[in-house]
């Protein structure tokens, strides 16, 4: 007989939504907003809750034949402008809050950079790291099952976020063609490229948030050519963004993960901080750089410091060490409220992360197009058509951060919410 093993502790209780934590973070974002948009009332309201949310309790057989819970979240925060999008994470910190907050987030990244999607995110709260491939899998397919009353291409369309890729995608997109019977490949993103995945949507976020950096430096008239940049989280996100910089000439001085930090004041060679990475499982002890705490790396002065990691990386205990020009969101929300606060004052250049890590969701926008038409691009068709974009995005949103003076975090905020907000209006109340 089975055994039955409760993981994932009990699903959330009180008010909904959430009334504090990364949720109401993001909220302070909107009010910021709204201070700069003339937004009626029952407009506002309409942006500030979910439209819809999903709480699944999702019972998987282990390799030892036991039955444990977990419990999966898919919330779609809004979908005036097209069918939800957003990430699935799987991550032993999942939470209702968390998944609310990180759909608001990408229903205003969709819109900043003005393609026709609402936003979405979904995730399980469990410890991947510690489960086989097989149980990995199961626990996918065991939730898409759950899901598939939501997503589809034309409603919801998921995507890898942490702790999830391309496999776990292809897992998503063949369960959900099981159940309707025929292959649908515009169900997912972020696939492999022999079943519909797009080019060039590995390295997607990278590249979009290295553009919009380039964009940042030109403003800002600093040079190339000398730059020092450091990133928090080797991921797949900081990881990429590192070996672009890299391969320019810059010097990457620093690179923190979960487990510490090194600092290299003449550059770190990334081709060999990958190979040491993968062999020691952490950037420390990596020969030719010092062992660090983040807070060490923080203090070495660079132009441009990447927080690619998770929510809350940069927060009020330890903003005050970091010696940057420029920050640039490579993950969402790293920086606290508070925190931001402080770079502002410091005078520091945001490029906050609904703007500088969305090149992620363009390239899925144009995967879902491809998949959808049977046709596919070239990746230098997508590279360029992804500059294109991320380009056009940051001068939209420096703009009106010159037009109305406000930081580029509050007018990435105006620019996307006022988006959503004229679609409301436009499709207006049913019934």
């Amino acid at each position: 007989m089975d055994t039955l093993v409760q993981g994932g502790g009990l699903p959330p209780t009180g008010l909904y939504p959430p009334q504090n934590g990364l949720f109401k973070e993001v909220l302070s974002s909107l009010e910021a907003a709204k201070k700069h948009l003339d937004l009626p009332s029952a407009i506002y309201e309409r942006l500030s809750i979910p439209r819809r949310s999903l709480i699944v309790s999702l019972p998987v057989k282990m390799d030892d034949d036991a039955v444990k819970f977990f419990w999966g979240y898919r919330v779609q925060y809004d979908f005036a402008r097209g069918p939800a999008k957003g990430g699935i994470r799987y991550h032993p910190k999942v939470s209702l809050d968390e998944i609310t907050a990180l759909a608001a987030l990408m229903t205003w990244k969709c819109a900043v950079v003005d393609i026709p999607f609402g936003g979405a995110k979904g995730g399980v709260t469990c410890d991947p790291t510690v489960m086989s491939r097989d149980e990995k899998k199961r626990l996918t397919r065991r939730f898409t099952y759950e899901l598939a009353l939501l997503i589809g291409p034309e409603s919801d369309i998921p995507a890898p976020d942490v702790y999830t890729d391309e496999q776990t995608m292809a897992w998503m997109m063949d369960t959900y063609s099981m159940i309707k019977g025929y292959t649908i490949p515009g169900v997912v993103t972020g696939k492999p490229v022999c079943i519909g995945g797009s080019l060039g949507r590995g390295k997607a976020t990278s590249e979009g948030l290295v553009i919009t950096i380039l964009e940042a430096l030109g403003h800002l008239k600093i040079p190339v050519n000398g730059l020092k940049v450091s990133v928090i989280g080797f991921g797949k996100v900081g990881y990429h963004a590192a070996e672009i910089l890299f391969g320019m000439g810059v010097k990457v001085v620093g690179v923190a993960d979960s487990k510490g930090a090194i600092i290299a004041v003449n550059g770190i060679d990334i081709a060999s901080l990958v190979k040491h990475k993968a062999a020691k499982g952490t950037v420390t002890g990596f020969a030719g750089a010092q062992d660090a705490t983040l807070d060490e790396m923080l203090s070495v002065p660079v132009d441009v410091l990447i927080p690619a990691a998770l929510e809350g990386q940069i927060n009020v205990g330890n903003v005050k060490k970091i010696n940057a020009r420029i920050v640039a969101e490579g993950a969402n929300n790293p920086v606290t409220p508070d925190a931001d606060r402080v770079l502002a004052e410091k005078g520091v250049f945001m490029l906050p992360g609904i703007l500088a890590n969305a090149g992620g969701v363009v390239v899925s926008y144009f995967e879902w197009v491809q998949d959808l038409q049977r046709y596919f691009w070239n990746e230098t068709e997508i590279n360029e058509r992804l500059k294109t974009i991320m380009k056009k995005s940051f001068k939209e949103v420096l703009r009106v951060s010159l037009e109305k003076k406000i930081d580029m975090r509050t007018a990435a905020m105006v620019v996307g919410v006022k988006r959503v907000a004229e679609a409301v209006m436009a499709r207006g109340l049913y019934p």
